[in-house]
């Protein structure tokens, strides 16, 4: 089975744990990608967020509001092999990052497994694999995702490894 873990990270001030140079959420994908051998793929913003915190999720806001489909920089990966992505992101104001919606809407889920995965300081997964699932019928979104503290995804690499192994047992995934 052909797996791609595909993520969005914010680097910069990040709540609880100060300016860092790796976002939270990456962290957890290279964790994630190096259990299952799975390659990469970063969403990045064309127009970066702040880095600032407040000013980020402030924008954040009002993309999620107005239902913004923020443009990202690059081509997606082809998926027409892959059978799982992983997909994680930061859990700001309750969903995934509009740019995340972004990315998803230009590639074609038809068939493929999406096991969301997330950073948060509080709010854990949320409602947000349902609201995959609603958004990509297409395809079939795992509704027991990972949700880990973007606090421990920086500062403690063991528990968010141990995390991310309990939740690749099979039982658990899906």
């Amino acid at each position: 089975m052909k797996s791609i873990v595909i993520y969005f990270s914010h680097t910069g001030e990040n709540f609880s744990v100060g300016n860092v140079m790796v976002g939270n959420t990456a962290k957890v994908a290279a964790c994630i990608a190096a259990a299952t051998g799975s390659e990469t793929w970063e969403i990045r913003e064309a127009e970066p967020y702040p880095t600032a915190y407040d000013d980020c999720i402030a924008r954040a806001k009002k993309e999620l509001e107005a239902n913004e489909r923020p443009a990202f920089v690059g081509t997606a990966p082809d998926l027409t092999d892959v059978e799982t992505i992983y997909l994680g992101y930061p859990n700001w104001w309750g969903d995934a990052p509009m740019i995340v919606y972004s990315f998803l809407d230009s590639v074609n889920l038809a068939g493929k497994t999406i096991l969301p995965f997330c950073t948060h300081e509080g709010s854990g997964l949320g409602t947000t694999a349902r609201k995959l699932a609603k958004a990509y019928p297409q395809a079939s979104v795992g509704l027991n995702g990972l949700a880990v503290y973007g606090h421990v995804a920086q500062n403690n690499d063991r528990a968010t490894s141990d995390a991310v192994n309990k939740w690749l047992e099979p039982e658990t995934s899906i």
